[in-house]
């Protein structure tokens, strides 16, 4: 099953970087994805058919207000994931990562299970081995960031309880 699904994945990725899915994805994926979720109660996202997908629930760093956002993750272990800023390759940065930014401790749901964790900028001395995580999921990931002509910003959401301990430990 893992290598059919990777299969899958190599075939369609080359697709999710044309000019066409660039400017229609943007447009057509939320709505379809809030859809599916209201549908599912939370527990299936159209993107999750072929990648690890969550909702990141955040206040925006800006209106204060509650913002709902799907995304593709990959997994870190113990139960941490990775989030991209890919933004379909846009100029400028999505604005859930300001969000991240301005208040890092959010919530998450994955498959409806919510629970809270803490946003990390990922630094430039992980940044390519990330990437490299990245891409064993999704082949060629990393030309959104080429192609955008900005550095992606890269997030580690570590489940809070974790985050906290860690902290505390130091």
């Amino acid at each position: 099953m893992a290598s059919l699904l990777h299969a899958l994945r190599s075939a369609v990725a080359p697709l999710t970087r044309t000019r066409v899915f660039r400017t229609v994805g943007p447009k057509v994926l939320p709505p379809v994805e809030r859809l599916l979720d209201r549908l599912s109660g939370g527990k299936l996202q159209f993107s999750a058919l072929l990648v690890p997908s969550l909702v990141l629930h955040s206040t925006g760093a800006r209106s204060g207000e509650p913002r709902d956002t799907y995304l593709m993750y990959t997994p870190d272990g113990q139960g941490r994931a990775i989030v991209a800023g890919s933004a379909f390759a846009q100029e400028r940065h999505p604005a859930w990562t300001y969000n991240l930014l301005a208040q890092p401790e959010v919530t998450i749901s994955v498959r409806g299970r919510t629970m809270p964790v803490r946003a990390t900028l990922i630094g430039d001395d992980e940044r390519d081995a990330t990437w490299a995580r990245i891409e064993e999921q999704w082949p060629g990931y990393r030309r959104y960031e080429r192609d955008s002509g900005r550095v992606v910003r890269l997030f580690r959401l570590q489940p809070l309880a974790e985050a906290t301990a860690r902290d505390e430990s130091r």
